[in-house]
């Protein structure tokens, strides 16, 4: 079955990096274009970032764009979101997905998901 695995998230004072990592499994990893959606408590889920099937194209929301970037390595079946300048109100809990071909900014175009890693940043 597959499976998308999320790692890196944690504690992070304001100002800080963090970089999370979401891990394929039983998945052709180069035919599914990768995003990372987020959850604050008491909101709905919404779009952070998202990455073309090679890597050439990308999407962020206008609220990260200019502090995290998304990457991808198709050799190591890993999607990647370098976060800095970390503010409050990116606390959350990142969810890792995945879309057969197309690049989306959509939650519904996504035909796989991860179960999220918690990231908490302190002012």
């Amino acid at each position: 079955q597959v499976q998308l695995i999320e790692s890196g998230g944690g504690l992070v004072q304001a100002g800080g990096s963090l970089r999370l990592s979401c891990a394929a499994s039983a998945l052709t990893f180069s035919n599914y274009a990768m995003g990372w959606f987020r959850q604050a408590p008491g909101k709905e889920r919404e779009f952070v970032a998202a990455v073309s099937l090679g890597g050439r194209s990308t999407r962020y929301a206008s609220s990260v764009k200019g502090r995290f970037t998304i990457s991808r390595d198709n050799s190591k079946n890993t999607v990647y979101l370098q976060m800095n300048s970390l503010k409050p109100e990116d606390t959350g809990v990142y969810y890792c997905a995945a879309a057969k071909v197309v690049l989306t900014t959509s939650q519904v175009g996504y035909d796989y998901w991860g179960q999220g890693t918690q990231v908490t940043v302190s002012s």
